[in-house]
């Protein structure tokens, strides 16, 4: 398949409702349209994941964070866009525009922008943000390429973009840091 035509499938399952299998800039992700309660439900019960186990969301830029979660301060738009590290800012939900449960008990979510060139046009496209959770069971290895991811999970999802849109990843799970409510950053994973 082409890139455009990848894309705009991978778009019409998330619009749909559905789930997709995708690259990221860490590992190979689990994701969903992140304002659509049902299809969030569908990426908990894929993975058989908690639901106290929150899962985060990548944005496009920093209108998309600001639109659908909330203002993005000098300090949070360093950590989001100035870090060569793929990192994710846990910070509260001010917009209602995501769906709620997805949004953690404490009123936060994860947010990562990610610099990667196909995630980057599938964010743009889609026009919000994307759930993001790696490819695995709860509780199992994450995986660092599509060779990795267990087939058992490729069977469940409802759309895979191709291994051959691998692109060079980080192999590991995003630097985590928490935005307090006294302005302070708190490092929970470095």
């Amino acid at each position: 398949m082409e890139e455009l035509e990848v894309l705009e499938t991978a778009q019409a399952a998330l619009m749909a409702g559905n789930t997709i299998l995708y690259p990221t800039d860490t590992i190979w992700g689990v994701g969903c349209d992140a304002t659509n309660a049902a299809a969030v439900e569908k990426v908990y019960a894929l993975k058989q994941r908690d639901h106290s186990k929150s899962m985060l969301v990548l944005c496009s830029e920093k209108t998309m964070v600001e639109h659908f979660v909330g203002p993005v301060d000098e300090r949070v738009g360093e950590l989001l866009f100035g870090s060569e590290r793929p990192t994710t800012v846990i910070m509260p939900v001010q917009n209602k525009l995501l769906a709620d449960n997805i949004v953690a008990a404490d009123g936060t979510i994860g947010v990562r922008v990610p610099k990667m060139s196909f995630c980057q046009k599938l964010l743009r496209l889609l026009g919000r943000p994307i759930v993001s959770s790696s490819a695995n069971l709860s509780g199992r290895p994450s995986p660092a390429s599509y060779a990795d991811i267990e087939e058992e999970l490729k069977y469940r999802i409802d759309f895979c973009v191709p291994a051959e849109y691998e692109e060079k990843t980080a192999g590991h799970s995003s630097r985590i840091v928490k935005l307090m409510s006294d302005g302070s950053i708190f490092v929970i994973r470095d």
